[in-house]
């Protein structure tokens, strides 16, 4: 009898401990995306910029495939970064938010701000992986930012 109740005893901890396992609050979610947005902002080149207005059914990485081309939603947070002051988190655009949409080509000719972005995606990627838990799309991130 002593040897179940100590094993109930047991279970029931471990099950305390892995139920306490904190996700990140969206306000945290926010935040995170706040800081890297205010280290990378000066640094990307808005000249040539275009301005999209989210209709229904968009997503982000569906706007960048739009805009940059097949192949290039990956490129999403570029996006964001841009309109950081109408929305920090990708997961949250609403119909009726202008987005600012960067020339890519320019940011990736410009040997600095390519050097930026190569950054700024891998930090994106890190907040993914950790925050947003989304380990897929951190990958992508990470991938298309050594290609940079």
């Amino acid at each position: 009898m002593k040897r179940i109740l100590t094993l109930s005893i047991a279970v029931l901890i471990v099950l305390s401990a892995v139920s306490c396992k904190s996700t990140p609050t969206q306000a945290q979610v926010d935040d995170a995306f706040k800081k890297i947005y205010n280290e990378y902002r000066t640094n990307l080149i808005l000249d040539g910029a275009k301005s999209y207005t989210v209709v229904k059914g968009d997503t982000l990485s569906a706007i960048a495939r739009a805009q940059y081309g097949a192949g290039n939603g990956v490129y999403f947070p570029l996006i964001m970064l841009a309109s950081s002051e109408v929305v920090l988190d990708p997961d949250f655009i609403e119909p009726g938010d202008k987005l600012t949409v960067p020339d890519l080509q320019k940011n990736l000719d410009d040997a600095s701000a390519r050097g930026h972005l190569k950054s700024f995606l891998k930090e994106i990627a890190d907040l993914y992986a950790t925050k947003k838990d989304r380990p897929a799309d951190a990958d992508a991130l990470r991938a298309k930012a050594d290609t940079l």
